[in-house]
């Protein structure tokens, strides 16, 4: 049976876990998780396994499609639509699963491992992109809710969007905490997620873009600059 090695810390922290998980050490790694090795390594990730793992599935999906009768022309609404869901699914799973406010042992313990340790070790490299194991399991759901709201056809074209709108996701992510940007929008959006990093957590859940913030009311307030003098 695995030990996790932040258990006597995150575990038993109670109602102080979420001040605590939320004071972030800057550091290039994060702690270990694990003692066994292998599903330590399971919690690590290099940013390029993503779209190694992913983008052939994603033209897989879409071939697929086309192959069912979903023209060209057809499938690019349909990949956007995908997309678009998967930006909503970004944002919810960031925003009610991975901030759940948590107190009990297990409960901490879990989102440690889910979004916490992220959030307490946010230049932590491997832990910045879902494991593929992980996002293979969430799949399955997601396709089964796609199945039941499009027609056969349909379905896989918008998965592959889905699919492909979690890649720029998880690439993103790796880029505006590693990466540093020249290009306005892409700078803003970094200054946007570091801020939600270090300076509000309860606000900003968006990570590609700030659209569910400003849509669900979560958008963060500007910063005030204090002017001398």
């Amino acid at each position: 049976m695995c030990k996790i090695h932040m258990k006597w810390v995150v575990g038993h922290l109670g109602e102080a876990y979420q001040e605590w998980v939320h004071q972030p050490i800057v550091c290039k790694e994060g702690p270990r998780l694990f003692e066994n090795h292998i599903m330590e390594l399971l919690t690590r990730t290099k940013w390029w396994v993503i779209p190694v793992v992913w983008l052939p599935v994603v033209s897989w999906y879409l071939l697929k499609a086309i192959r069912m009768g979903i023209s060209i022309h057809e499938a690019a609404p349909l990949v956007m639509v995908g997309v678009l869901a998967w930006s909503l699914l970004e944002y919810s799973l960031h925003r009610f699963l991975f901030h759940m406010n948590t107190k009990s042992y297990w409960t901490n313990t879990v989102h440690y491992m889910l979004h916490g340790c992220h959030h307490k070790h946010p230049m932590d490299g491997l832990r910045l992109v879902f494991p593929p194991a992980a996002t293979a399991i969430l799949c399955v759901p997601f396709w089964g809710l796609i199945r039941l709201m499009s027609t056969p056809a349909a379905t896989p074209a918008i998965f592959s969007g889905s699919l492909l709108g979690y890649v720029i996701y998880d690439c993103t992510h790796y880029y505006l905490h590693h990466g540093s940007p020249s290009n306005l929008p892409v700078k803003n959006l970094k200054r946007y997620h570091l801020n939600h990093h270090f300076r509000i957590q309860t606000k900003g859940f968006g990570i590609t873009s700030s659209l569910w913030d400003v849509v669900l009311g979560t958008l963060p307030p500007p910063l005030k600059i204090q002017k001398s003098g």
